[in-house]
Parts: structure tokens; C-alpha cells; sequence
């Protein structure tokens, strides 16, 4: 393992020692971070297209809703499926497989495609992204030593932020021009997402501490137990994440580390769902500006989230250079995160004008620190199994996406609220149930939040699971 560190610097700390800064670790990470935008743009378009494709379609509320949860129908399903394949491809055609598709899917729309053309590509969308973000982190895991992990892969789940923070005032100004209008907003992601696969194509290969180079590599791995060292009683399992051995993955499921990360997600995702449905609509009920103004401030929420997650990810890696635990290091980072975000959430059914806007920003890109979860699981498990638990808990926490949009939309019809005709717009009056419909659901997530939140911090513990289950295989084979 040492002569590997040396051929492939980890860190830009030995890439400047080196003077290997362009090196090819950090060159694969920098395309991870504008793959995952792209996968976050394509998300965030379907919010910002909102006003005029009802408008256009003839929609309601609860149908649009309907679409924007269809999203998340197959991508579950897909999210398993390739993370038990990852087990044995190489995960650098899977992503350029996932890019590919979606930049094809984009283009049906720019063709002018209509309410059930938009319902298969959102569907078959949603399939091709599921696995985005457990396929990214296996991959970049392969380029970087256990303890130099987290930076990294909170790097690349910041470009999940950067894409709307990109690509929204972009695709705003694409949907006002007079010459092109919403339909080629699909179509410019379309054409990026082809040249970004194109050059994954010409640049990516497996790093060099690869899940499929495991065998070759750890010829002499560390032991499990150290001589006069009670390897159970170690404070850090981040020592030994790539000499675990293969457990019985359903061991894993229901753990409570598992469902505490599941359960969370399911809050992230919600917030993920609202942001890339109805966060415009909302901005716009609650601000009176043009368009554009609105796919800038609808960036915020991005913004923010992309800070925490890099404050997060430089976090982890201090405490864990200190020795904290993985635990402490990054399970109760994140619920810490997500609990605080329940708190903006319940105050958010309150705010109104530009105080709305603030702690929406907050309440939302709080819950934007989701790729956390999968991070921390990834320690508790060997390196073959871990793109199938990571997708398994971002197949799970998805659900959250899927209820989101559609429940958003019911609570504002309940509310009395009724979307106008083509070329009429919303009054006063209806506005404030559109608002009051969303407040209603700002109270249940805060406090669903809440909880979860708490439970994160408490079981979010992947040195205690690891060690149980690594004991309980050694008692099995005595």
C-alpha cells in the first residue's frame, strides 16, 4: 500500500511535495464534481421550467407534482441494481454509460415533446441517475487512501450543489430569451451532458486503490487484531476500512447505523424534491421580481449547501486526523446538520418576504449534506460492498424525492389554491394558499427532521458496526 501512496499522490499536500499538482487523482475528481452537477442540473431544470411548461402543457399543480416525484419511480430500483454490478464492472463505464443517457434524455423536450413525453423521460431519467451518487464516491474512493477520503468525496458531493448554483441563472436566461424559450433548457443540458462523456471517455481509468485491484494490493493487509491489541477496543475503524472482510450484507441493512442513515435521507431528499419542483413557484410567491431574479435566488439554498458540505468535509478530516472516530468525525456531523435543518424548517412555515427567503437558504442547503450519510456507511464495510450499500441507502432515502413533489402539490390544493389558465396569472388571494399549502409541509419536515436528526447522531456509528460484524465473522469461523 505505502509504494502505491507513492506513484499516486492523495492529497494536494503531497501533490505540491511532489510536484505532481496536475495529477491524475485529483484530474478524475475535478470531472466527478462536474459530472454530479450536471446530474443535479437536470433535477433542478424540471423547477425552473415550472411556470411556462404548465402553462404551455395545461397542467395543475398535483399533475406537475406528479411528474417531478416520477423522477424518483425506477430510481431505487436502479440505484441497487448498479451498485451490485459495481461489484464486478468497472465503475468508469458505468458513469460514462449514466452520462451518456443523460444527455440523450434531455433532448425529447427540445423536440417538442408534451405531458407524457415529459412523464417517460422524467421516469426513465430518474433509472439512469439513481446510482449518480454511490457510483461517484466508489470510484473516487479508488483514488485516495482511507484517511485522505472525506475531502475528497465532499468535494464531489458539492458538485450536487454547484449544478443549480451553475446552471440555474444559465437555464433562466435560456427560458426568458424570446429565441429559445424552456424547451432548450433541456436542450443545453442535452449538448454539455454529450461533451462532458466525451471527455470521461479520453481521461478516466480505475484509481489505483480500485475495489477490483483489492486482491492485488493487499498481498499483506493490516491484521484485524494487532499483537497485545484488542482490535475491538480500537477508537477508529478508518485505520482498517480496506482490510475488512466481506459480511453478510442484510447484517448491514438492519443495523441501526443503517436505518438511522436511511431515515435521514429520506428528510434529505424531501428538501431535494421541494428545491428542484417548487422552490421557484415558492420564491415567486413570496417575492415580487422577475424570472431571472428568482433563478438566482433559487440558487441560494445550492450555495449554502455547498459551503456546509465543504466546512463538513474539512471538518471530518481534522477530528480524524486528531483520531476521533468515524463516528464522531462525520455520523454526528451530519445529524447535527440535519437536525439544525428541521429547526429552519419549522421556523420556515413562519417567514415571510426576504426572511423566508434567508431561512429557506438555510433549512434547505443544510439538508443538501445527504452524500455524508453513504460516506460514513462506507467505513463499515469492505471495499467490494460498498457501492451496494451506499446505493442501497441512497435508493431508500430517494422515497423522501418521490413523496416530496406530490405532497407539496396536494397541500397547496387543500389550501384552496387553483393554478390559472394559460396567460392568466395567479392573483394575490392565491397566492397566500399557495404559501399556506407549503407552510403546512414545512412544519411536518422540520419535524420529521428533528428527529431523524437526533437518531443520526446517536446511531450513525459505523466503527461500532464494523467491529460487531467483523467479531461476529471471527467467532463464526472459530
Amino acid at each position: 500500500m505505502k509504494s502505491q501512496s507513492k506513484n499516486f499522490p492523495t492529497s494536494l499536500v503531497q501533490s505540491l511535495e511532489t510536484g505532481k499538482i496536475t495529477n491524475r487523482a485529483w484530474l478524475i475528481t475535478g470531472m466527478l464534481i462536474i459530472f454530479q452537477m450536471v446530474n443535479f442540473a437536470d433535477k433542478a431544470v424540471l423547477g425552473l421550467v415550472a411556470e411556462p411548461a404548465m402553462r404551455e402543457l395545461g397542467m395543475s399543480s398535483s399533475q406537475f407534482g406528479f411528474i417531478g416525484s416520477s423522477f424518483f419511480f425506477l430510481f431505487a430500483i436502479s440505484s441497487i441494481v448498479v451498485g451490485l454490478l459495481a461489484a464486478k464492472i468497472q465503475t468508469r463505464w458505468i458513469l460514462l454509460t449514466m452520462g451518456i443517457a443523460w444527455a440523450v434524455l434531455q433532448f425529447p423536450m427540445l423536440l417538442g415533446g408534451g405531458i407524457t413525453l415529459l412523464l417517460v423521460t422524467r421516469i426513465i431519467l430518474g433509472a439512469a441517475e439513481g446510482p449518480a451518487t454511490p457510483i461517484t464516491l466508489q470510484h473516487i474512493h479508488g483514488w485516495y487512501e482511507p484517511k485522505e477520503r472525506g475531502l475528497p468525496s465532499s468535494l464531489v458531493a458539492i458538485g450536487s450543489t454547484l449544478g443549480p448554483i451553475i446552471a440555474a441563472p444559465i437555464l433562466a436566461a435560456i427560458i426568458a430569451h424570446p429565441s429559445y424559450g424552456w424547451r432548450w433548457a433541456f436542450g443545453f443540458l442535452g449538448m454539455f451532458g454529450l461533451v462532458w462523456s466525451l471527455l470521461w471517455f479520453l481521461i478516466a481509468k480505475e484509481g489505483p486503490y480500485s475495489h477490483l485491484k483489492a486482491k492485488q494490493q493487499l498481498t499483506q493487509p493490516k491484521p484485524l487484531v494487532h499483537p497485545n491489541t484488542s482490535y475491538i477496543s480500537n477508537k477508529s475503524i478508518a485505520e482498517f476500512a480496506d482490510s475488512l472482510k466481506v459480511v453478510p450484507l442484510f447484517k448491514v441493512f438492519f443495523s441501526p447505523m443503517f436505518i438511522s442513515a436511511f431515515l435521514a435521507g429520506a428528510g434529505c431528499f424531501w428538501a431535494m424534491g421541494f428545491l428542484t419542483t417548487w422552490a421557484p413557484r415558492y420564491l415567486s410567491a413570496v417575492l415580487n421580481t422577475s424570472p431571472q431574479m428568482i433563478g438566482m435566488i433559487s440558487t441560494f439554498p445550492w450555495i449554502f449547501g455547498a459551503l456546509t458540505l465543504l466546512v463538513a468535509g474539512c471538518l471530518s478530516k481534522i477530528l480524524m486526523k486528531k483520531g476521533s472516530s468515524v463516528h464522531i468525525s462525520m455520523g454526528c456531523v451530519f445529524g447535527s446538520l440535519i437536525l439544525m435543518s428541521g429547526i429552519f424548517f419549522l421556523i420556515l412555515s413562519y417567514a415571510t418576504g426576504v426572511t423566508a427567503v434567508l431561512v429557506l437558504t438555510i433549512a434547505a442547503g443544510l439538508a443538501m449534506t445527504f452524500p455524508l450519510a453513504p460516506i460514513t456507511l462506507a467505513y463499515s464495510i469492505c471495499s467490494k460492498q460498498r457501492a451496494a450499500v451506499m446505493a442501497t441507502v441512497t435508493a431508500l432515502a430517494s422515497l423522501g424525492g418521490m413523496i416530496s413533489p406530490t405532497m407539496v402539490g396536494m397541500f397547496m390544493e387543500s389550501a384552496g389554491y387553483i393554478q390559472p389558465m394559460k396567460g392568466i396569472l395567479p392573483d394575490t388571494a392565491m397566492l397566500g394558499k399557495l404559501v399556506t399549502g407549503m407552510n403546512l409541509s414545512f412544519s411536518y419536515i422540520g419535524i420529521y427532521l428533528l428527529i431523524v436528526g437526533l437518531a443520526a447522531i446517536v446511531f450513525l456509528n459505523p466503527d461500532k458496526t464494523a467491529k460487531k460484524l467483523q467479531k461476529d465473522i471471527e467467532v463464526n469461523n472459530d
